[in-house]
């Protein structure tokens, strides 16, 4: 009798999801990066919150009568409270207006404390030592998803004199109010009973999503992930994981794939700074670079008359040019199957990063550079 015990571990691992597990640990040590780290889950995002408010407290560097909405914006406080009083015949320089920026934070629950930055938008000169009074932030759909109140911390200082001198030490016009934003409205989502989930690539690419449903489907034993374009890829929720998203997605940002990248050389001028990526290939050229320098004196030809000549003196403007050009042998820069050996390519012609970027230009325009060039 033939007995046969490897269908009875198979159903073992199968039931306790021991597969998808040992095979995410063997393909994450034979990759480099995590699905986690080159992908973005639809509907999984931050929301901005805006808000205007007041920051009271200041030492005599608040706004000034030239931001009358500051003004208008204590009267109107005031009188909620109870205070009324001519806007016209207020002075104050301890009160600053303020716009309110944070970021709410997805699956973000009531009561839950996030950070608010404070942009000065009058003619303040330091926020530092204020406090930020109660000011609404809203959403894009206008609704009041949390209120932020509290001390503002600038990290910085500002101190003058009245001749004009002084000292600055960072942006002290923009602070942060750490915790001071209190989370009022959840935003309603639900993530747990999709039915698909949509992962977005950071950087779309044909192989690069193949890859990445390929490495999916793998995990889960079946054909669940699909590519409907180079920068999406959409998985199927299985049954064993409807109403357990949470550990799905887990599994899924747990595995590691290769992300395939187009041959690029990225130039910045203004820097002289020169990037390559790992797939740029140079055929095989004859390079010679020679620097042209032309300098320019000026001077001044002074011509004094002879004594009791009645003569004028005259100055008369001379310039004198000097024309160099540096001799450069020719380099034969042979084909490369690496970037390591395109880079000693290059080094061999002895030139400055500045010089590399007219080089790259000519191997382009020679047809030599099997890459995209771009110039930011």
């Amino acid at each position: 009798m033939k007995i046969s015990i490897f269908p009875n571990v198979k159903k073992m691992f199968i039931k306790y999801g021991l597969i998808p597990a040992i095979l995410a640990l063997l393909v994450s040590n034979v990759y480099a990066i995590r699905i986690k780290d080159i992908v973005d889950i639809k509907g999984v995002r931050h929301n901005q919150l805006l808000g205007y408010g007041l920051v009271v407290g200041l030492n005599g560097t608040g706004d000034g009568k030239k931001s009358y909405f500051t003004i208008l914006s204590m009267t109107s406080m005031l009188e909620k409270m109870g205070v009324t009083f001519d806007p016209n015949k207020i002075k104050v320089k301890n009160v600053a207006a303020v716009m309110v920026t944070a970021d709410l934070q997805p699956f973000a629950k009531a009561g839950g404390r996030i950070d608010a930055l404070v942009s000065s938008i009058g003619d303040a000169k330091n926020l530092q030592g204020g406090t930020l009074l109660f000011t609404p932030l809203k959403a894009a759909n206008g609704q009041v998803y949390a209120v932020a109140q509290g001390p503002v911390s600038t990290g910085g200082f500002a101190a003058g004199g009245k001749s004009g001198g002084g000292v600055q030490k960072n942006f002290p016009t923009v602070g942060r109010v750490v915790g001071g934003g209190l989370i009022e409205k959840e935003i309603p989502s639900n993530f747990a009973q999709s039915r698909k989930l949509s992962l977005a690539l950071h950087s779309p690419d044909f192989t690069t999503a193949s890859r990445v449903a390929a490495a999916i489907n793998t995990a889960l034993f079946d054909c669940y992930a699909r590519t409907p374009d180079p920068g999406t890829i959409e998985v199927t929720v299985p049954q064993k994981y409807s109403g357990n998203i949470v550990k799905l997605v887990t599994l899924i940002e747990g595995l590691a794939v290769t992300p395939d990248t187009s041959a690029k050389v990225v130039i910045n001028e203004r820097t002289g700074t020169i990037v390559m990526g790992e797939n740029v290939r140079i055929s095989t050229i004859a390079v010679a670079h020679g620097n042209l320098s032309v300098q320019i004196k000026e001077s001044a030809d002074v011509s004094q008359p002879l004594p009791m000549s009645q003569g004028r003196t005259v100055v008369t403007p001379e310039s004198v040019t000097v024309v160099k050009e540096e001799k450069s042998r020719l380099f034969l820069i042979k084909e490369g199957v690496n970037i390591g050996e395109v880079v000693r390519a290059l080094n061999a012609i002895g030139v400055s990063p500045r010089d590399l970027i007219s080089i790259f230009q000519a191997i382009r325009a020679a047809g030599a550079l099997q890459a995209t060039l771009e110039i930011i």
